[in-house]
């Protein structure tokens, strides 16, 4: 199989670390400050442990001086999301300069030693000395209220995760936010390609691309299917078998697939990799008709098999050049839910379900089964014929996403539900079951009425609540059906 396609990041996810308390006590009792840094320690050990970052830390801020530093070092080090962890009693001015700096939201964690004090144990110390000094080690809930009302009168933005130091729920919600601020990452260092144009008279899929860049921090280039053409003329016998050597390892080539047909898809399939590779795509929306017996209708027509080969392998493309959606399919892609380029076409009312499906293309990666590549005779509402995508994405949880975009701008509109088992027609789609806990009926209506273009990107999991982190780093609604 040829190597995969790897988007080149600027450089690794950067996280910030720092521990906050009274340099006053420090000398007042002994012992505690090594034990808060222990705490620090760990903290950093497990995040570490989490994901791949680079963790720039600040240490112990514990006054207005170090505050500054600390400021200056998170600017330096160009941090994504910072955790700040409340050690023990902090004044919030040692906190408000850091965060007053910071581009980006802070995540307090608020988190003590153990599940509770061991009441006994600090009471029979004896020395009042002793037990105030490990009273003050489980004293972080004491600064929580005086850090929000800081940040709530300074209009600052921030999250509290609450909770010991081995509490399974902590670390999930740690997890969640370190998904989160690597996907805003991946947004931000990510190229999408948009080639061709819109699907001619689909206003809910038009979006203000600028727009797109500025909440994303996305790159978006515009493509030309001339270059396309360039790289698919260029094409060697020995590149296009690789490619129909790949399309029989990763689909079920049906029979009916006409040799013909798999030499035009895998020599347009040879062209779009290197396409990608010219210009470090990381994702791409397409469309395009041309007239009949044109050139770019031959390519646009023999385009879903390798473009469903692209989002298998982490770079997804979007059809009917939905941009939007190639957004969703990227930001799925990045939690590793995988994103598969859907629509609503049917409901089955018997059964309490919502079917979506496309003709391509698809996420090869998250489906039940193997993927079928088959040939159909007309594609519904575009020009020609070809090879399309038939799969059932994975039964289990899911989770809907639509990138949308209203009078007031960017929002994200999410749902989880379940792909179930079920008939689902065999013409060559990506057909798929899903039911959803408030029912059919009601759910097609509230997402209808959330205002998405009727494409949505599905992926496997529930991960709704890491989705809602990423729209609080990105400073945009989430809505969740």
């Amino acid at each position: 199989m040829p190597e995969k396609i790897i988007l080149p990041m600027s450089n690794k996810l950067k996280i910030g670390l720092f521990a906050t308390g009274l340099d006053t006590y420090w000398g007042q009792f002994d012992g505690l400050l090594d034990s808060l840094m222990e705490y620090k320690s760990l903290i950093k050990k497990n995040i570490s442990s989490l994901r791949d970052v680079e963790i720039i830390d600040a240490g112990m801020v514990d006054n207005p001086d170090k505050a500054a530093q600390a400021a200056s070092v998170f600017a330096q080090g160009e941090v994504e999301i910072v955790f700040l962890y409340v050690a023990t009693y902090c004044l919030s001015s040692t906190i408000l300069p850091v965060a007053q700096q910071l581009k980006c939201p802070l995540i307090v964690l608020n988190l003590q030693p153990v599940p509770a004090i061991d009441y006994d144990y600090i009471n029979n110390l004896g020395d009042k000395g002793r037990m105030t000094g490990y009273w003050l080690a489980h004293c972080q809930a004491c600064s929580v209220p005086e850090i929000a009302n800081v940040f709530n009168r300074s209009n600052l933005r921030y999250e509290f995760v609450t909770g010991y130091l081995k509490d399974d729920y902590a670390w999930k919600e740690i997890g969640g936010w370190l998904d989160a601020a690597y996907v805003k990452f991946v947004m931000r260092n990510n190229r999408l390609g948009i080639l061709g144009h819109y699907y001619c008279g689909m206003l809910d899929v038009y979006t203000d691309i600028t727009r797109q860049a500025a909440v994303f921090g996305t790159h978006l280039e515009l493509l030309e299917m001339c270059e396309l053409k360039k790289y698919r003329d260029e094409a060697t016998q020995a590149e296009v078998d690789g490619k129909i050597a790949e399309f029989k390892q990763r689909f079920d080539v049906a029979p009916e697939c006409e040799v013909y047909e798999l030499e035009r898809a895998a020599r347009t399939s040879v062209a779009l990799d290197k396409l990608v590779t010219a210009h470090r795509l990381g994702s791409m929306a397409y469309y395009y008709e041309g007239v009949d017996g044109n050139d770019y209708e031959n390519i646009v027509t023999s385009i879903i098999a390798g473009n469903t080969l692209l989002t298998g392998n982490e770079i997804p493309v979007a059809g009917e050049c939905e941009v939007k959606n190639a957004q969703a399919m990227k930001i799925m892609s990045a939690f590793g839910a995988g994103g598969s380029f859907s629509e609503f076409y049917a409901m089955d009312f018997n059964d309490d379900v919502v079917l979506l499906g496309h003709d391509g293309p698809a996420h090869f990666a998250i489906a039940q089964g193997r993927v079928g590549l088959v040939p159909l005779p007309v594609y519904h509402g575009k020009p020609g014929k070809g090879l399309s995508i038939q799969m059932t994405v994975r039964h289990g949880d899911v989770t809907l996403l639509s990138v949308c975009e209203n009078n007031d701008g960017v929002f994200l509109l999410t749902a989880e539900g379940q792909s179930v088992e079920g008939p689902v027609l065999e013409i060559g789609n990506t057909n798929s079951r899903y039911r959803f806990p408030c029912g059919a009926r009601r759910f097609i209506d509230e997402w209808s009425k959330a205002g998405p273009s009727h494409h949505t990107a599905v992926g496997i999991g529930h991960i709704a609540d890491k989705i809602a982190k990423l729209a609080f780093l990105l400073n945009i609604p989430v809505k969740k059906i």
